[in-house]
């Protein structure tokens, strides 16, 4: 799998890139990150990648030569595969884990990380990218965006995980939220491990953590919960 981000600010990756799943997955040719400076792709002895927005009004709007020029060094660089493009935009369709499963699939991945008060109206027009948002806020840049999506990507990919089981069993990936979790020790400051768990008995244990699962489930998004699976 490649990614390709496309930001004006790219040492914001520097530190998110270089640690935890995202290094392992890099270091094991999962999958490739790269990350592209859109200063790099300007024209003027400035580089400026930002203008007044026609008609007036507050704030910068990014231009739209540099990151048509990004992307189509993106398809020059690497043939033979179409990318999908990704916008990260507050107007976007809302990310879900459900977004991330299909992403998962996609071979090649570019996320264009607006910045200031908006991107050029022709980006999507000439692009035809799609539009994510992580919620209904407005942050500084898209780039925080971009790595939220990233990170729930690559996490999907074989071989990021050290248990096959791990992604599977998270939090939206099922029909309720993942059931509670302890490690040690068994007592810490008055709160004991469940006595279930330290039973051994694995049918019981399954049934416990699906019970908790439906009970956090229902207290935090009642409208969600299925029926029990054993009525």
């Amino acid at each position: 799998m490649q990614i390709h981000l496309i930001t004006a600010f790219p040492t914001i990756f520097t530190g998110p890139l270089s640690e935890s799943m995202m290094k392992r997955a890099q270091e094991r040719g999962i999958v490739e990150i790269h990350v592209h400076d859109l200063r790099d792709f300007t024209e003027d002895k400035h580089r400026s990648v930002d203008d007044y927005p026609y008609g007036g009004g507050p704030g910068m709007i990014l231009k739209p030569e540099p990151i048509v020029r990004a992307v189509e060094h993106i398809q020059q660089q690497w043939p033979g595969v179409t990318p999908r493009l990704i916008l990260m935009s507050p107007q976007g369709e809302t990310f879900t884990q459900a977004t991330a499963n299909a992403l998962a699939n996609e071979p090649v991945l570019v996320f264009i990380c607006g910045h200031y008060k908006g991107t050029d109206e022709r980006v999507r027009q000439l692009l035809v990218a799609d539009e994510i948002s992580i919620g209904d806020y407005v942050l500084t840049g898209g780039e925080l965006p971009a790595m939220v999506v990233v990170d729930a990507v690559v996490r999907l990919q074989p071989g990021v995980l050290g248990d096959l089981d791990s992604a599977a069993g998270d939090s939206f990936q099922g029909e309720w939220f993942d059931h509670p979790h302890y490690t040690r020790p068994e007592e810490f400051r008055g709160q004991r491990v469940p006595e279930i768990l330290l039973s051994g008995h694995h049918e019981k244990i399954r049934a416990w953590r699906e019970m908790k699962s439906r009970e956090r489930t229902a207290a935090r998004k009642p409208k969600t919960v299925p029926p029990p699976s054993n009525p």
